[in-house]
């Protein structure tokens, strides 16, 4: 017997401002796509659709997402919140252990949100177009991270603790005034892809040589 399809809802480029009511009741969605809409708010409800694994906030006008977001357990592979007006995520989405991709882009994050931190399954990451001028140290608990994505933010330096994402293919730091970086990034042992392009300045380390000729491609 095959496996039953995904239930998904797509709500996409409707040109919503609020969720319709009977969203919120149709608790065996495992799908929600609410982008491209204009949804200045999401209630408190979603919480209730416990059986999303996919869900779609990008590019509305939300400058908060509900802290009953953390209630979705089974939330595992997107979070798309890109394209909005953010500038916190809530302490309750550290709870979305199982997720695997999640992305912030294009929002008004200062601060790269304490919540990722507790999103010990990422995969992917994608926070460019921001306005962030620094990475936490906590950035080495993401022990599954593949892909970082941090282009067009304010970033100077990079901080030794990325040395430890040791399953990290790609990262991509485009746009940013970087001034160094740590030789713990150049230790790492799977990546493929470094981009530094329309970075003018910092002076290339040592180091960086050695990841070429490792067979890592250098942008620049």
């Amino acid at each position: 017997m095959s496996p039953s399809p995904r239930r998904t809802l797509s709500l996409r480029k409707k040109r919503l401002r609020r969720v319709p009511d009977d969203v919120w009741e149709q608790t065996d969605l495992e799908s929600l796509v609410l982008s491209e809409n204009e949804l200045s708010a999401v209630p408190e409800q979603i919480g209730g659709l416990q059986r999303l694994r996919m869900l779609d906030l990008g590019h509305n006008r939300l400058t908060q997402v509900p802290e009953s977001l953390g209630n979705l357990s089974e939330l595992s592979d997107f979070l798309y919140l890109h394209g909005n007006r953010l500038t916190r995520l809530p302490s309750s989405l550290s709870r979305l252990t199982k997720l695997r991709y999640l992305n912030i882009s294009e929002n008004r994050f200062a601060t790269l949100p304490d919540a990722v931190s507790g999103m010990q399954n990422l995969v992917e990451l994608r926070v460019g177009d921001n306005r962030l001028r620094s990475l936490p140290d906590w950035m080495g608990r993401l022990s599954r991270l593949r892909e970082l994505h941090l282009r067009n933010n304010r970033l100077t330096c990079v901080p030794e603790s990325v040395g430890e994402l040791r399953e990290l293919r790609r990262i991509d730091l485009r746009g940013n005034p970087i001034e160094q970086l740590p030789p713990s990034l150049g230790r790492l042992p799977r990546l493929e892809k470094l981009d530094l392009r329309w970075v003018d300045t910092w002076l290339s380390p040592d180091w960086i040589l050695d990841l070429e000729v490792r067979g890592c491609l250098v942008y620049r």
